[in-house]
């Protein structure tokens, strides 16, 4: 697709068309004929525009469903561009990890305190499953425990650029290999410093579950080397 520029006018159309779009409700535009002569825009611009949407995820376009406007999510802007970003170098999986680190540090206290009870006993229940994974033989790598327990610390921020911008994280970490192989020491490291975290999240010691969470980020930087590419091919399949 050629680089497309998002029209200003298309897309005030879209959040105002039908329901709020902040309120969650599914709403399916008019036809593109109709959208062409509401927008005074031909249907081929048209379908350029719609196009771009569908990649940034604004809209859904299918055969017979038609054209559905999305709840909002900053999550596949930042996920394509961060694809592009480590296919040119894998350096920037690093960078992007600092990123990453400084937001949860920085919005740490604020996510950790509007957890629910329920929240809390997801957290533990990841922290079993992570266990009792890492003590089974043969031993299981627990990455969507450790994706899944990040996420739910930061769920519920009421910040949809906070939380896009923290899956996109665990996607890029999936995207370059990292979960599917660690050293098994540095794995027993990192689900230590998870226990500490989730107890102190448990206990409302956020100054100790801070401290928890800002040493361990440093683990991903010092962590065994990963696979080539080459292996990693092999290994995804």
């Amino acid at each position: 697709m050629a680089d497309v520029n998002l029209d200003y006018a298309f897309l005030k159309f879209l959040a105002e068309y039908g329901a709020p779009a902040e309120s969650g409700e599914e709403v399916r535009l008019p036809s593109l004929s109709e959208l062409s002569r509401t927008l005074g825009v031909s249907i081929a611009s048209l379908r350029e525009q719609l196009e771009a949407a569908k990649a940034i995820g604004l809209v859904d376009v299918r055969p017979r469903r038609g054209i559905r406007r999305l709840e909002y999510s900053f999550l596949p802007a930042v996920r394509q561009s961060l694809r592009y970003a480590v296919a040119l170098d894998r350096k920037f999986f690093f960078t992007y990890a600092d990123l990453r680190n400084h937001i949860e540090a920085s919005y740490w206290e604020e996510a950790a305190s509007k957890l629910l009870p329920g929240d809390h006993r997801y957290l533990q229940e990841l922290l079993e499953s992570a266990w009792s994974k890492l003590n089974d033989l043969p031993v299981q790598i627990p990455h969507d425990e450790h994706r899944q327990l990040h996420l739910v610390i930061y769920r519920r921020l009421d910040n949809p650029f906070v939380l896009g911008l923290l899956e996109a994280y665990w996607d890029l970490y999936e995207s370059v290999g990292l979960n599917l192989y660690a050293d098994y020491d540095y794995l027993k490291q990192v689900w230590s410093y998870h226990q500490l975290i989730v107890e102190s999240i448990l206990n409302g010691d956020y100054a100790r579950g801070y401290e928890a969470l800002v040493r361990h980020k440093d683990l991903l930087f010092h962590r065994p080397q990963p696979l080539s590419d080459q292996t990693l091919e092999r290994a995804r399949h």
